[in-house]
């Protein structure tokens, strides 16, 4: 399960690894396995529409079962795909790195963090930093 305290820590330890790397203000989702928000935090700086990339970027995530950066790829290679996969989700995924599933012990999705504010990979590096400071598995391609 994805807990609130779990959740929270996520995000801490993802915005000290922002702010150690000097990276662009981040917003961050943590979305538990039904794709319902967790907790959410925006740094001072971040853009009003970080919310959304965030959310879209986890919970796309989660609807397609791996993550975002699997997602960009499979978006260059076939991008009728993902503008279909847009219209029926409402425009809700988003086809950036930053989107990473939640592993429990067991190789169960558990949720998924959405990072947004800086580049797409610089995204995902706190988004792992933060998966793996809560003590679960990231996953940011196809799950083996």
């Amino acid at each position: 399960m994805l807990s609130l305290s779990k959740a929270t820590t996520i995000i801490d330890a993802a915005l000290e690894k922002a702010r150690a790397e000097n990276f662009a203000p981040l917003a961050v989702a943590v979305l538990d396995a039904g794709g319902h928000l967790v907790a959410y935090k925006r740094e001072d700086g971040a853009g009003i529409v970080r919310f959304d990339i965030a959310f879209g970027k986890a919970w796309g995530s989660l609807g397609m079962g791996f993550g975002s950066r699997e997602l960009t790829e499979r978006a260059e290679k076939n991008p009728t795909f993902i503008s279909v996969l847009s219209t029926v989700s409402g425009g809700r995924v988003v086809p950036s790195p930053g989107g990473v599933l939640i592993l429990d012990d067991s190789s169960t999705v558990v949720g998924a963090v959405g990072i947004s504010g800086d580049i797409g990979g610089n995204d995902e590096i706190c988004a792992i930093a933060g998966i793996e400071a809560a003590g679960f598995a990231a996953v940011t391609g196809v799950p083996k």
